[in-house]
């Protein structure tokens, strides 16, 4: 199965996100420790997520959770601080990692798969958004749908190669690869499955787009 950017469905939300060139998005709060080439180690401070489960293959259930969570950052959901609803401006990059049961720290919208170290194929996804910093969960507005769920998450290390282009699965394979190599000639050992963030919209010229494998780094 070849991954796939966010389809037609989902678009609508992402054009909110991304509206001009100009506009800032905000990203996960992180230092670099170290910089090598294409590759950094980065500390990530923690955050809240809006996440959700979907079953199927990565498009499909990419879809079906980004529809549900963006709902709820677009206004399903009811205001701890004022009466009604509230809009929640979403943050980058979009995240996709094949996980174990165990759920780790991802990007702030991140399709993570159940009990498999592939980014394809059919299984169960965990989709998820990371909140805005100005936000704590007692703040957050509560979820209409009982199917997002809001969670603290911790921070860690995390070794990062970025890559422009297309994020297609041999290339993915192959710059997931050379992280994980670069990693072990650092001694370092993968406290996760590898992940795979996108930081731009579909329609963005793919020598423009920012793509990002990241591993967590065992301490």
């Amino acid at each position: 199965m070849r991954l796939t950017s966010i389809t037609l469905a989902a678009l609508v939300a992402v054009t909110l996100t991304h509206p001009s060139p100009t506009m800032a998005i905000e990203e996960p709060a992180h230092t670099v420790v170290e910089r090598d080439g294409r590759i950094e180690l980065r500390d990530y401070a923690p955050t809240i997520v809006a996440e959700t489960v979907v079953d199927g293959d990565l498009s499909g259930a990419s879809n079906r959770g980004f529809r549900t969570i963006a709902a709820y950052i677009f206004g399903a959901n009811r205001s701890v601080r004022a009466s009604g609803s509230e809009k929640i401006e979403m943050t980058a990059p979009v995240g996709i990692e094949a996980a174990s049961e165990k759920i780790a720290m991802t990007a702030p919208v991140s399709a993570e798969r159940q009990g498999s170290d592939a980014l394809s194929g059919e299984g169960r996804w965990t989709i998820r958004f990371t909140m805005p910093a100005s936000y704590t969960l007692a703040t957050l507005p509560r979820p209409d749908d009982a199917a997002v769920v809001l969670r603290e998450v911790p921070g860690g290390r995390h070794a990062v190669l970025v890559f422009s282009g297309f994020t297609g699965e041999d290339k993915v394979r192959t710059n997931t690869a050379e992280l994980l190599a670069w990693m072990g000639t650092k001694g370092m050992r993968p406290a996760g499955p590898p992940q795979l963030a996108r930081y731009d919209p579909p329609w963005q010229l793919p020598f423009m787009r920012r793509n990002e494998i990241v591993v967590p780094v065992a301490r």
